[in-house]
């Protein structure tokens, strides 16, 4: 089945098995692509039957595609800047049959008007650049870098746009860096969404944390809840059973 739709790849890219209810997502062979993180983040984020799904910084739409498999939103939008990655991720709706549910747009999360036509939703998600665009060297025409630093936008310009998109009590869900929590625990105060929950992520249980799960909710009440840490390896090597699990492999 899937030969019928090597149509719709370029040379420079690949269709890749994403290992849920048959779904694949084009990518670019040499440029960026999903990892783990976007992975952890569809498994966090908690979208029941027939919500609406924003979801912000897109790429090629993973996290999408992802929560298509595993839940039964209603809608899931995503919103990414960059042209060449909206046309994958629209071409990936095509061989996925999945253009009743996903929908892919191009627009800069900046752009107010944009952002305030588009239908409010329960649940946003988002992995946004973690880099301050400071941070080292950067071609800002790159592909690679627009993905890691906050060229397009920074954090508060995420969480900004996220106040907007969410309805009432509705919850951010957002994956990053350890060393910007405190960054994202003030502008989700400042925008009004109250860190709700926040879930270290461990290479193993001798190595810390290198990734960080927020959720947040829109004029949510003070409370915050720390779950246990998620540990991607086992000590002694080889993934741990909760990344299988996450993954589908058990």
């Amino acid at each position: 089945m899937i030969e019928h739709y090597m149509q719709y790849i370029k040379e420079d890219e690949s269709l890749d098995d994403l290992q849920l209810n048959g779904l694949h997502l084009i990518q670019k062979k040499q440029a960026f692509r999903f990892g783990v993180d976007a992975v952890l983040l569809a498994n966090f984020a908690k979208v029941k039957r027939n919500m609406k799904v924003i979801d912000l910084c897109t790429g090629t739409g993973i996290v999408p595609f992802l929560l298509a498999g595993k839940t039964e939103a209603s809608h899931i939008t995503g919103l990414e800047i960059q042209e060449e990655m909206v046309e994958m991720a629209k071409r990936s709706t095509v061989i996925n049959n999945t253009a009743d549910r996903l929908e892919f747009i191009k627009g800069d999360l900046k752009d107010l008007k944009l952002i305030r036509s588009i239908e409010k939703a329960e649940v946003v998600t988002v992995n946004p650049p973690y880099k301050l665009r400071s941070s080292g060297i950067i071609n800002l025409r790159d592909k690679n870098a627009i993905a890691r630093h906050e060229i397009c936008c920074t954090l508060e310009d995420v969480i900004a746009a996220s106040r907007i998109l969410l309805k009432d009590n509705g919850r951010l869900y957002m994956v990053h860096r350890p060393e910007r929590l405190a960054d994202i625990l003030c502008l989700m105060r400042k925008y009004k969404i109250e860190p709700k929950t926040i879930r270290m992520v461990h290479p193993n249980t001798k190595k810390a944390p290198n990734i960080v799960l927020v959720e947040g909710q829109r004029d949510g009440g003070e409370f915050l809840k720390w779950e246990a840490p998620l540990y991607v390896y086992k000590d002694e090597g080889g993934y741990s059973e909760e990344i299988d699990r996450i993954y589908g492999r058990i």
